[in-house]
């Protein structure tokens, strides 16, 4: 469950990566302080939940660049010019190429996308 909320908020944290650079050019976006900072801000949760999902699901979806995530959260701490490659590179590359396995996951394995409880509780019985 844990998981599959995980694979919920990188799907929707990519949406908004690209809904937010449609049309941009690279020096477009990079001279836009607001949109980058916005964009940064969205990477930085889809490269944090993505390093909390259990390495039981990643192998489940080797066909997502896990690594390249990684080496995109530590290159986009690093501000600078290293950043702002980091920044590009995931909006043009990482995040529509994960986007596109996701849907691809979601259609082939529906249960690890699935939110479903664990636990069940019993019903209160009142007599």
């Amino acid at each position: 469950m844990l998981d599959a909320a995980i694979l919920a908020i990188i799907e929707e944290a990519g949406v908004n990566v690209l809904t937010l650079t449609e049309g941009l050019e690279e020096a477009e976006f990079l001279s836009s302080r607001l949109t980058r900072a916005e964009v940064g801000r969205q990477l930085g949760v889809m490269t944090g939940v993505a390093a909390k999902l259990s390495a039981q699901t990643r192998s489940q979806l080797p066909e997502l660049d896990w690594e390249g995530w990684e080496g995109a959260a530590k290159q986009l701490g690093l501000g600078g010019v290293v950043s702002d490659q980091a920044l590009w590179f995931a909006v043009r590359s990482l995040v529509p190429a994960s986007l596109m396995w996701l849907r691809v996951y979601r259609n082939n394995m529906p249960e690890l996308f699935a939110c479903k409880p664990t636990h069940s509780f019993p019903e209160d019985s009142q007599t």
